[in-house]
């Protein structure tokens, strides 16, 4: 699923960047800082219509968490890297932007009833099925956003919908047609599932050992990093009431109820003690951080241990922290892990190296095992492709997934598919999961159906070229400036 949705990372674009806004109870993902121009409350202009910070940071979040939707849950920064989603945000918001300067020529605006309609139908914002004001009002609280704010992010949604609903794209008759004439072919085939359980393979040693040879050098061992270090634990103090009350009054807004109440002093005690710990933590962690770096700390407080990707017990930001220090330049400032301070300095940079066949033998093997079920299962199928005996369907279309009982509905989908666009009367089929259909295609007719499908496959084609035609035009008529660096 990565593969595909990397692949066509153009047209999950196009699809979801006029989506409502969802970042509503999601809560916001970070990535980190950029570097940004003269205009700093800016990170683009498209035409008269700058894209702001505050924007850049919810789509991204908002992304992030449609992702995370899609993948169950299995979704993190590193996918998120892979993705480019941090690109993919910003050319999301710049895409809105081309169409709101297209919306602000033809002067079209959201009224304040248009606006109101669609908040009320926002169910985050109910209590017992309708729309309830004040939950409307906790809800943007919590999440920090005021009511200003969101409305106005309502409004441009509702402006994007309003603009592309001027432009609508039809399918003709003609085209229709077309669909038809795919959705009516009928065949009435033999086929026969080839699949891993038809072979077995040889998964000696030798066997393995020898194609190991050929590949070694993608089974590497991580870089890894020897390093000195100290810990500095969590301080607990006494604080009088005075330094208590003094913290507390220059940071109260820090302590807020689920509803996004302040908090009393009473009520947010054990928080401000808690941060007056950090504080102090963090203050002494810099002092054996300066001792360190002057050689003045005492040697019994340093360790000393080795890290890499895959054994690591300080957590990847450290490590990556401390792939960018070098031998020039080895001490890393003290960094928070878990509620403890760690100071690191780097020793040694061991750079990767091809694994042993013992040490890469369990990687190995699974794609070993692989290819040579590949392969195996191809030259049964190219041996007994003239002469096998399957099972005879009905007359089928390329939609009857369920009448192929032999395969699971995305193997029989994949199966079909190329069923009816390939030119030969017999032969087989390489499935996306390995295992191969033969088929003999024994009459083929016409059906006499219509299609009535709402979401005719055409029209999603025509929208999305559209879609993608009006973005070009439209960069060409608005010029688009990009002040922040780093993406």
């Amino acid at each position: 699923m990565i593969t595909w949705m990397q692949r066509h990372k153009k047209w999950l674009i196009i699809t979801i960047w006029i989506s409502t806004i969802a970042f509503v109870g999601a809560g916001f993902v970070g990535w980190g800082q950029y570097s940004y121009g003269d205009k700093a409350g800016a990170v683009a202009k498209v035409g008269d219509i700058e894209v702001t910070q505050g924007q850049l940071q919810k789509t991204y979040s908002n992304l992030y968490a449609q992702y995370s939707k899609m993948f169950q849950g299995n979704f993190d920064e590193e996918k998120a890297k892979s993705f480019g989603l941090q690109s993919q945000a910003l050319n999301q918001l710049t895409q809105q932007a081309l169409i709101l300067n297209l919306a602000e020529a033809y002067n079209l605006e959201i009224s304040d009833k248009e606006l109101l309609d669609e908040i009320k139908t926002q169910e985050y914002f109910f209590q017992d099925g309708v729309f309830d004001k004040e939950i409307y009002k906790q809800v943007l609280s919590r999440n920090n956003l005021s009511i200003k704010e969101y409305e106005q992010d309502v409004k441009r949604d509702l402006l994007l919908r309003k603009t592309l609903k001027l432009l609508p794209v039809e399918a003709n008759k003609n085209e229709l047609k077309i669909i038809d004439t795919i959705g009516n072919i009928a065949d009435k085939i033999n086929y026969k599932l080839l699949s891993n359980k038809d072979i077995s393979i040889d998964t000696s040693d030798e066997k393995v050992k020898a194609f190991w040879e050929g590949i070694k050098n993608n089974f590497m061992t991580d870089i890894s990093y020897d390093v000195k270090y100290i810990k500095q634990d969590k301080l607990t103090k006494e604080f009088d009431d005075a330094k208590i009350t003094e913290y507390y009054n220059n940071n109260k807004t820090h302590f807020k109820d689920s509803d996004g109440k302040i908090l009393s002093l009473e009520n947010a005690k054990e928080k401000v003690l808690a941060k007056l710990n950090a504080k102090e933590t963090k203050k002494e962690a810099l002092r054996s951080y300066i001792a360190y770096k002057k050689g003045k700390l005492d040697e019994k407080l340093v360790k000393t241990t080795t890290i890499s990707a895959s054994s690591n017990p300080f957590g990847n930001d450290a490590i990556a922290k401390i792939s960018n220090l070098t031998m020039a330049a080895p001490f890393l400032k003290p960094i928070l892990i878990n509620e403890d301070y760690y100071t690191f300095k780097l020793v040694k940079v061991n750079p990767s190296s091809p694994k042993s066949f013992e040490e890469a033998k369990t990687s190995v093997l699974p794609v070993y095992i692989n290819k040579q079920k590949r392969e195996e299962l191809l030259t049964l199928a190219k041996n007994s492709v003239t002469t096998f005996t399957g099972k005879t369907t009905a007359f089928i279309t390329i939609t009857d997934t369920k009448k192929l009982t032999d395969l699971d509905t995305k193997s029989a989908n994949d199966f079909l598919v190329k069923l009816f666009t390939t030119q030969t009367k017999q032969g087989f089929i390489s499935l996306e999961n390995g295992n191969i259909v033969m088929y003999n295609i024994l009459e083929q007719k016409m059906l006499a159906s219509t299609n009535t499908n709402p979401n005719n496959p055409i029209v999603r084609l025509k929208s999305a070229m559209f879609n993608e035609g009006l973005i070009k035009k439209l960069q060409n008529e608005y010029k688009t400036e990009i002040f922040i660096k780093g993406l």
